[in-house]
């Protein structure tokens, strides 16, 4: 588990310092890693060339770590993640959840992302009719 911990933990700050120190330690080379949003990598690869790619017009502010769960060859996360965009300034942040699946090699080969948006609310607070904040979305 420690172990399992301690490569997640590099993968989050290398988001943070912007700098590959272990993509190629991380994960297998057919991994598939699924974004929360929709898009996919296939491949070791695909997954670098996202990585420098995405830093170029972001920046990562934060991405916690909350807890761990473990069962056999499987770990949830839960996190924190917070960026700002470089073209435009705008700050997304949200909770999420990440899956993973590890290969008998101690490498990632499957993570799929879950994303909660922030200010959550009651859509029946004022009546039985639900008010939502982002109509039409």
């Amino acid at each position: 588990m420690e172990e399992k911990e301690r490569i997640i933990k590099l993968w989050f700050d290398m988001w943070l310092h912007k700098k590959d120190t272990g993509i190629d330690k991380i994960f297998s080379d057919d991994v598939i890693y699924t974004e929360s949003w929709g898009p996919e990598y296939k491949g070791k690869e695909k997954i670098k060339l996202w990585f420098y790619e995405w830093n170029t017009r972001a920046d990562v502010l934060k991405w916690e770590i909350k807890q761990f769960f473990h069962k056999g060859s499987q770990t949830v996360i839960e996190w924190y993640f917070k960026c700002i965009m470089k073209n435009d300034g705008k700050c997304e942040e949200f909770s999420g959840m990440s899956l993973i699946q590890w290969n008998s090699e101690n490498k990632i080969s499957f993570l799929k992302e879950f994303m909660c948006k922030l200010n959550n609310y009651d859509p029946y607070k004022n009546a039985v009719k639900p008010e939502f904040q982002d109509k039409g979305k």
